[in-house]
């Protein structure tokens, strides 16, 4: 494995390169689920904070890009459209229901979009640690991000719970300190 540096002082920029397309493309599946969810959610006290939460993955992936582009790094097209292709597939999965909407892909989708939320984050922590490296990085805009993802996480925990509770009965609780961070 060879350690390129780029001009800005980032190790390994071609790894650099594949890592911000992975989190791209997943950015860009994250943008298809939650529109999906709020056609689901349309009408209901989850309307406005699955928009703002669409409008904010928006954002990050615009964001994302343009950190890509001040690194010079290419934006590979072919792993944003295999996503995309993912999430229209995944909508044929096995739940429970033949031709009709399960309850329980409502609960898969607030569990998926909730544990993508930590992943994405996860990925703003290491371009904000890049950032050490590479002045051309935008540390403040990480940090944002961060912060961001921390919100969207809270919020979707708490509504995983509700719809757990809806699809299998029980009560909601707090969240467990562990699965929430």
């Amino acid at each position: 494995m060879s350690e390129s540096t780029a001009p800005g002082g980032i190790r390994n920029a071609d790894l650099l390169g594949v890592y911000t397309n992975d989190h791209l493309a997943s950015a860009t599946g994250g943008v298809e689920l939650v529109s999906r969810m709020l056609g689901r959610w349309r009408g209901t006290a989850y309307e406005p904070r699955l928009e703002e939460l669409l409008d904010e993955l928006r954002e990050e992936r615009s964001s994302l890009e343009g950190q890509m582009r001040t690194l010079g790094l290419p934006v590979r097209q072919y792993k944003q459209a295999a996503v995309w292709l993912g999430e229209k597939v995944s909508r044929a999965k096995f739940n429970g229901h033949l031709l009709s909407r399960s309850p329980l892909s409502d609960l898969v989708e607030f569990e998926f979009i909730a544990t993508a939320v930590l992943a994405k984050r996860a990925g703003f922590e290491t371009l904000r640690a890049a950032a050490e490296a590479d002045p051309r990085i935008d540390r403040a805009l990480f940090d944002r991000l961060i912060d961001q993802a921390d919100k969207q996480h809270h919020w979707l925990a708490d509504v995983r719970r509700e719809v757990a509770a809806g699809v299998f009965g029980g009560h909601p609780g707090p969240a467990d300190a562990a699965a929430d961070t």
